[in-house]
């Protein structure tokens, strides 16, 4: 059998229902009090039901992540700083995988898993404001990810403008002129993809610098192998540029990989900048200068928002929350040391 609430009550001399104040965190309790219970329950090896407790409240205890691209280091990682936030409110995280397709996205969003999770942080690619809008399921939603929504309903994401002019800042005051874009895409302008290259446009244009759009290469996806077909497809045509800004890091891997095959040498020749600052970006021939978000940051706000709004209390209207990034400067573009970091002045703020 195992420890009972009615067994540290007995070790600890105390009532049930001061136990069960401490084990649920309540404010009300003496830090004398609280200390006498917490040490009775780490001798009798008290370990709180929690199944039991979320049934109790009619909830299953679950909440899941749908992210587009699970093999991507990005968002593998941001789901680990998810599950690692949902422990502290003693929930568990089912993630799901869209593939970036529009019927997945849907149906996550309809939830037709919604009898197994309480609620839904979703980073999503192809909804459109009408697809939330039409939503029938109650439960809560926070949505990810750099796409902007004109929806009710809470949305974290980093300001995508002014980190892409934070890394072509940083590659003009290096001297490079000629800088390449790597990654845009057609369609939507409100995607990722359009607001970093709309950053790097106006960084280069408030420079005096005049955006040369032969520099700007599309792809199919976000990739090494984008990245390296990218800068190829630049380099064949006889364009050279002195820098290239990465739409992730995965597409700056990419051209390093074609950059080093064609003999050209990095930094020296061409500075490379990414975005993401996933653990590959570390530990390369070369390592990556890239934008790094505050990936614990956007998870721990996700999780906060979603558990504020499972509590059932006053909430606030749904918010936009921008959580905080910083430029890693690293030796594509230069740094002697890695891991030098430039700091930024972004921080967590809501809006």
């Amino acid at each position: 059998m195992g420890v009972s609430l009615k067994d540290v009550a007995q070790r600890a001399g105390v009532s049930i229902k001061t136990v069960s104040n401490v084990v649920n965190n309540y404010q009300h309790v003496t830090p004398q009090m609280r200390a006498k219970v917490q040490q009775a329950i780490d001798e009798l090896g008290y370990r709180p039901n929690l199944t039991a407790r979320h049934l109790r409240k009619g909830r299953t205890g679950i909440i899941a992540f749908a992210v587009p691209e699970l093999g991507n280091p990005y968002f593998a990682e941001l789901a680990g700083a998810v599950i690692d936030a949902a422990a502290q409110h003693d929930y568990t995280v089912l993630v799901d995988h869209t593939a970036g397709l529009r019927e997945r996205e849907l149906l996550v969003c309809q939830e037709f898993r919604s009898h197994v999770i309480d609620g839904l942080i979703l980073s999503p690619i192809h909804l459109e404001n009408d697809d939330l809008l039409a939503r029938q399921e109650t439960s809560p939603l926070v949505l990810l990810g750099e796409r902007e929504y004109e929806a009710p309903y809470d949305q974290i994401a980093i300001d995508n403008v002014a980190a892409a002019r934070t890394a072509v800042r940083h590659l003009l005051d290096l001297g490079r002129r000629r800088i390449a874009f790597l990654g845009s895409r057609t369609g939507r302008e409100r995607q990722p993809a359009h607001l970093r290259l709309r950053g790097w446009r106006e960084e280069l244009t408030a420079a005096g610098v005049t955006p040369d759009e032969s520099l700007v290469v599309a792809t199919d996806g976000y990739g090494r192998g984008d990245g390296a077909a990218a800068m190829t497809a630049l380099l064949d045509r006889g364009i050279v540029p002195d820098a290239v800004f990465a739409y992730n890091d995965l597409i700056a891997l990419g051209a390093l990989r074609t950059l080093t095959e064609r003999g050209l040498r990095v930094p020296e020749d061409i500075a490379v900048v990414g975005f993401d600052d996933i653990e590959e970006s570390r530990y390369g021939a070369i390592t990556l200068t890239t934008v790094a978000p505050d990936k614990p940051a956007i998870a721990r706000h996700a999780v906060d928002r979603l558990v504020e709004r499972l509590a059932g209390g006053p909430v606030a209207e749904p918010r936009r929350i921008r959580p905080g990034y910083r430029l890693v400067v690293r030796e594509s573009t230069g740094a002697t040391a890695p891991g030098l970091r430039e700091g930024l002045p972004a921080s967590d703020s809501g809006g």
